[in-house]
C-alpha cells in the first residue's frame, strides 16, 4: 500500500469514524454491530482507495460504503420490518438516506441529524446499566476514536483490563436492548454525569495526546468543543454543564500558543499571550458567569468542572504570566480537592501553591504522593517534581526526576521536552 493513501485513510478514520458509528448506530439500534460495520467500511477503504485512487470526498465515501453494508445486513437478517417500525422510516426511506452522501457530501441541512446522532451515541454509551467506567471507556472508543492502547493509559489500567470493560459495555447494551435515544426530563440528569465526564476525557486527549509525534490533536478539540456547545443547548440550566464549556472553551483558547514554530510544545507560563483566542475566552467567562449566576440562584457551591473553569479563567484574566493570581487558585483546587478529591488534584494543587507561596511548599504537598498508586505510571509527578526541585536548586535530583518523567511518557513531542529539561538541569 502506498503510505500516503495509509496515512489519508489513517487521518479520514480519525475523523469521521464516530460520525460514521453514529449514523449507523441510528439504522441498527446496536452499537457493537454498527462498530463492526464502520470497520467493514475501514477494510474497504484500504482495498479500493490504494488500486483506484482516493475519492473527492473520503469521509462521504465510507459513511455510504457503511450504510450499504448496514441495509444489506438488515436484509441478510431479515430483520428490516422490526427495526424500521422503531426507528419509523421503511427500506425505501433509508436508502435516500444513503445515496446522497457521496454526490453531495455533508451538507448545512443535514448538520443537525449528524450532531443528533452523535448525542444519541454518547448518551447511548453512558446508558445506567453499564458501570461507570465502562461507559467512559466505551465512548472514548466509540467517539474519540482513541486505541485500546490509549484509554488505557488515560485511565491508568492495562490494555486487557480496558478491552474486556469495552466488550462487556457492548454486550450489555446489546443484551438490554438499550434504547438509541436521547433522554428527557429525570433521564438526562441521571445519565448527564458521565457523558460530561466523556466529553472531558476526549478533550483531554486532544489537549494533550497520550501517545504519538503530535503534542495535541485539535480534531478531538474540536470535537470536544462542538458536544459541549450541543450539551450546553441540551441542558441550559445546568451549572455543571455550563462550567465544562467554560473549560474547555478557555483551555482550548491556548492551543496555538501551546508549540511553537517546530511543534515543540510551550508550557503555560512561557507562552505567548497575545496568541490566545480571545473569542474563545470570551465564550468561555460567559459561560462560567452563567453558571455561577445559577449555583447563587439557588444557593448551590460551583461543581468540579465550573471550579476549574474558574481557575482557567484566573490564567485567561492575566495578560501577563507575573499577573496570574496563584492564591486564588491555590484556593480554588483547595475547594476542588474537597469536592472531588483525587491524587491529580492534589498534583495541581502542589503546582499551585508552590507558585503562590514557593517551591518547597509545593514539595512538600507532592512528597505525600509518591506513593500512590495511581500516579506510579503518570509522568506528571516526577515532571513537576523534577521541576521544583530544579528550582530549590537540587538539580542532580532534578535531572532523575525528568529522566523517569520521560521514560513514563509515550508521548514523542513531551518526552523530547522533558529530556531537555533533564540536559538543562544537568548544566547547572
Amino acid at each position: 500500500m502506498h503510505s500516503a493513501t495509509h496515512d489519508t485513510i489513517a487521518a479520514v478514520w480519525r475523523i469521521e469514524s464516530a460520525h460514521i458509528v453514529a449514523a449507523v448506530a441510528r439504522m441498527l439500534r446496536d452499537i457493537g454491530q454498527a462498530e463492526e460495520v464502520a470497520q467493514d467500511a475501514l477494510v474497504a477503504a484500504l482495498e479500493h482507495w490504494p488500486r483506484d485512487g482516493l475519492p473527492d470526498k473520503p469521509g462521504a465515501w465510507l459513511m455510504t460504503t457503511a450504510k450499504h453494508r448496514a441495509l444489506d445486513l438488515l436484509r441478510r437478517h431479515k430483520v428490516q420490518g422490526e427495526v424500521m417500525a422503531q426507528v419509523g422510516l421503511d427500506l425505501e426511506a433509508q436508502e435516500a438516506l444513503v445515496e446522497p452522501d457521496i454526490s453531495e457530501g455533508i451538507d448545512a441541512r443535514r448538520a443537525d441529524t449528524i450532531g443528533d446522532d452523535m448525542l444519541r451515541l454518547i448518551f447511548t454509551a453512558c446508558h445506567p446499566v453499564l458501570v461507570p467506567e465502562q461507559r467512559a471507556a466505551l465512548t472514548l472508543k466509540l467517539i474519540a476514536g482513541l486505541s485500546t492502547h490509549e484509554i488505557a493509559r488515560a485511565f491508568l489500567v492495562s490494555e486487557a483490563t480496558l478491552a474486556q470493560r469495552i466488550v462487556r459495555a457492548k454486550r450489555t447494551l446489546s443484551e438490554a436492548k438499550v434504547p438509541y435515544e436521547l433522554p428527557r426530563g429525570a433521564a438526562l440528569g441521571e445519565r448527564l454525569a458521565s457523558v460530561l465526564e466523556v466529553v472531558y476525557l476526549v478533550f483531554n486527549e486532544g489537549y494533550t495526546a497520550t501517545a504519538g509525534e503530535d503534542w495535541m490533536r485539535p480534531a478531538l478539540v474540536e470535537e470536544a468543543l462542538r458536544l459541549g456547545r450541543m450539551l450546553a443547548a441540551l441542558a441550559p440550566a445546568e451549572p455543571e454543564v455550563l462550567g465544562l464549556q467554560a473549560l474547555m472553551e478557555l483551555q482550548a483558547s491556548r492551543m496555538a500558543a501551546r508549540t511553537d514554530a517546530r511543534g515543540r510544545p510551550v508550557l503555560l507560563l512561557d507562552q505567548n499571550r497575545a496568541q490566545w483566542d480571545h473569542l474563545l475566552i470570551r465564550r468561555g467567562l460567559d459561560a462560567l458567569a452563567r453558571a455561577d449566576a445559577l449555583c447563587a440562584q439557588h444557593g448551590e457551591t460551583l461543581g468540579p468542572y465550573a471550579l476549574q473553569a474558574a481557575i482557567a479563567a484566573c490564567h485567561a484574566r492575566a495578560h501577563e504570566a507575573a499577573q496570574t493570581d496563584w492564591a486564588r487558585i491555590a484556593a480554588l483546587y483547595e475547594a476542588l480537592a474537597q469536592t472531588t478529591p483525587s491524587p491529580v488534584i492534589e498534583l495541581n494543587r502542589a503546582v499551585a501553591v508552590a507558585m503562590a507561596y514557593g517551591p518547597a511548599a509545593g514539595l512538600a504537598i507532592l512528597d505525600t504522593l509518591r506513593d500512590e498508586k495511581a500516579l506510579q505510571a503518570y509522568q506528571w509527578l516526577p515532571s513537576v517534581r523534577g521541576d521544583l526541585l530544579h528550582k530549590l536548586g537540587r538539580h542532580a535530583e532534578a535531572r532523575a526526576e525528568f529522566e523517569r518523567a520521560a521514560a513514563l511518557t509515550q508521548n514523542q513531542r513531551e518526552r523530547e521536552l522533558l529530556l531537555a529539561r533533564a540536559q538543562a538541569s544537568a548544566a547547572d
